[in-house]
């Protein structure tokens, strides 16, 4: 990742822009619409496109963005996605692993520093951790190249009764689900099967070998999970 941004958009608020249509686009990097951003960013969505034109026309171009077609990154715009999404995880794990930082906290946190981080900084705090694969809330950390590693993930909702499985991640965008989730032991690297039943409104979850206990559609939908067998990453 270079040191330089190669653009003159220079600012805190097209960080937020890029990251956040890098995470709405998933794996499949889908078309982002006007309406997912302005939800995500917490803006009226006449903002989302007046922004969305100024990144589509920068030089060199960061998105590529049709009026009612969505948007999509260009490499430029990746680039610099991953380099902030990499700022924000690395920054999660230092807050949690060397200030003690409590998971439901490091994101507001690295929301604010992700921007003003020196890419040496960024190296030595990388060196600090051990180069780590991922940050305290199981989320995939971009590799310093500008490689983001892939898995199969599964939304818990979705997760087969009676099949074993491990929680990769967790969204980390709400801090009190967080807390509940850890007051259920329902963290990365956890063991888990789904009961067969409750559906509807709630799920049946054994965790860790113990009793089955209740988890939410709400929580649940926070949660992604791996086979057991099959809980590890690959370069992408």
């Amino acid at each position: 990742m270079a040191a330089k941004r190669p653009y003159a958009a220079n600012t805190q608020s097209v960080d937020d822009y890029l990251k956040a249509i890098l995470e709405l686009s998933g794996p499949d990097e889908e078309r982002v619409t006007s309406n997912g951003m302005a939800e995500r960013l917490g803006v009226r969505a006449a903002s989302v496109t007046g922004m969305l034109k100024k990144l589509s026309a920068a030089r060199p171009s960061l998105v590529r963005y049709e009026k009612s077609h969505g948007v999509t990154l260009t490499p430029a715009g990746k680039k610099r996605a991953l380099e902030i999404l990499r700022h924000h995880r690395l920054l999660e794990q230092f807050l949690h692993d060397f200030l003690d930082y409590p998971w439901d906290e490091v994101h507001e946190e690295a929301e604010r520093l992700e921007h003003f981080i020196s890419e040496k900084l960024e190296d030595r705090i990388a060196a600090k951790l051990g180069d780590p694969l991922t940050d305290p809330h199981g989320h995939l950390i971009p590799e310093r190249s500008g490689n983001m590693s892939e898995r199969s993930e599964v939304n818990l909702l979705k997760w087969a009764c009676g099949v074993p499985g491990v929680i990769s991640s967790v969204s980390d965008r709400d801090p009190s689900a967080l807390r509940e989730l850890e007051r259920m032991g329902l963290k990365p690297g956890a063991q888990i099967v789904v009961e067969a039943g409750l559906r509807n409104a709630s799920l049946l979850i054994r965790v860790n070998g113990q009793a089955p206990m209740r988890v939410t559609q709400p929580s649940a939908a926070r949660i992604s999970v791996l086979a057991s067998a099959r809980n590890s990453v690959t370069s992408g």
